[in-house]
């Protein structure tokens, strides 16, 4: 038995790390552009990146270390995601590493970035804002400001885990993200810290499991970034460590974090569940369920509320998995709007229908009728703030 209590104070909290974020000049103003997670000893660190072939630079200098390395500093910059800059963008970044390793000793730094793709990183600036760093610092808050780009709100949770025999540890993570969003990550960065005394493979494993249930299961707008990462570190300083807890944790964490991700959708109101069950193979259930996440006329009949049941359907068929119209059910929550029994809306279902989908988040639960599996991915609607917010993305 064990409790996983939430917490306030994100990243602050776990024991070994420090974290802040500050102005470094790339943003108007002073909301903070550059961010930094650091451990006070070398830590394991496990990573998940996106599946777009044209993947960052910070995310080939992090391969570049090989398997099992350790590191004790992550620097993080917004505005700019130094991508397709070629070999000059990793070059950047061990210039960036190479003029603040005399400030402050470092072991295999880690770079991560987000914002506009094509355009060389700043490093003087860059440089520059490591200078008015506190290394010491613990403010988390700070830190999750500074990674956002569209973002309306920063992304931060914690917990602690109360272990059976009085024991304990705690995980904490921040992220951002909000358009640019699709089921093979998103535009997504995403910092888990933990001070449990879990085993580096078991990070690995655990982790990768974690993201294709919350992370990967999500979609704004079905685009995949250059840049997607999910990153887990460990101090190990609670000294103590229980798998299936420490898996609940993990989840409930990167689960509620993706959450966020899809009520900061760029311009959304509604956030939807979409399930999918009675597929014929668990590839079929998994992909109808993301069609429907990523389909635009589903995603704008959202925004209308219009219960259009007729966008479920066709994006199902579409989708190629195996279907029959004559086993197919359609519910909005637990009210059926398509079957073979009911195959047109009268005014009263349709009324009803509707105001599901005024609410704020509802589940769209499609039964294929062929088969045992089952997949759940979320989305969210497309409103015409979505088009504002891209039109202009670089000014």
């Amino acid at each position: 038995m064990f409790d996983i209590i939430p917490q306030k104070g994100g990243l602050s909290i776990v024991e070994g790390f420090y974290c802040d974020g500050v102005n470094c000049g790339m943003r108007e103003g002073d909301q903070p552009d550059l961010a930094f997670i650091r451990s006070d000893a070398p830590c394991d660190i496990s990573a998940v990146f996106t599946t777009n072939r044209f993947q960052a630079a910070p995310i080939r200098h992090f391969q570049r270390y090989g398997e099992d390395f350790q590191t004790d500093f992550i620097l993080i910059n917004a505005k700019n995601a130094n991508a397709m800059t070629g070999k000059r963008g990793i070059e950047d970044i061990d210039s960036i590493f190479a003029a603040i390793g005399t400030k402050h000793p470092m072991t295999n730094p880690v770079m991560s970035s987000t914002g506009v793709i094509g355009y060389p990183l700043p490093v003087e600036k860059i440089v520059a804002g490591f200078d008015t760093f506190d290394l010491n610092a613990r403010d988390s808050a700070h830190a999750a400001e500074a990674i956002m780009t569209t973002d309306q709100f920063p992304k931060e949770l914690a917990f602690e885990v109360a272990l059976e025999d009085g024991t304990g540890f705690r995980i904490a993570g921040i992220c951002k993200g909000a358009g640019m969003i699709n089921p093979a990550m998103a535009t997504m960065l995403c910092f888990i810290v933990t001070d449990a005394d879990i085993p580096k493979a078991e990070m690995d494993s655990l982790l990768r499991e974690s993201v294709d249930h919350s992370f990967n299961t999500i979609s704004v707008d079905g685009d995949t970034s250059t840049n997607d990462t999910v990153m887990l570190m460990t101090s190990r300083k609670s000294g103590n460590y229980q798998k299936e807890a420490f898996k609940m944790a993990l989840d409930m964490l990167t689960h509620q974090l993706a959450m966020m991700i899809l009520r900061d959708g760029e311009g959304a109101n509604k956030v939807v569940a979409f399930e999918v069950s009675g597929a014929k193979t668990k590839e079929d259930a998994i992909k109808a369920s993301k069609a429907l996440s990523n389909s635009l006329l589903v995603k704008t009949a959202l925004f209308g509320e219009d219960p259009n049941w007729g966008r479920i359907a066709s994006t199902i068929g579409a989708s190629g998995i195996a279907c029959d119209e004559e086993l197919l059910v359609i519910r909005y929550e637990d009210l059926i709007v398509y079957s073979r029994e009911f195959p047109v809306l009268d005014a009263a279902r349709e009324a009803k229908a509707a105001k599901i989908m005024q609410k704020s988040s509802y589940k769209i639960h499609c039964d294929i009728g062929l088969g045992e599996y089952s997949h759940t991915s979320y989305g969210c609607d497309l409103s015409y703030d979505y088009v504002k917010i891209n039109a202009d993305y670089r000014t």
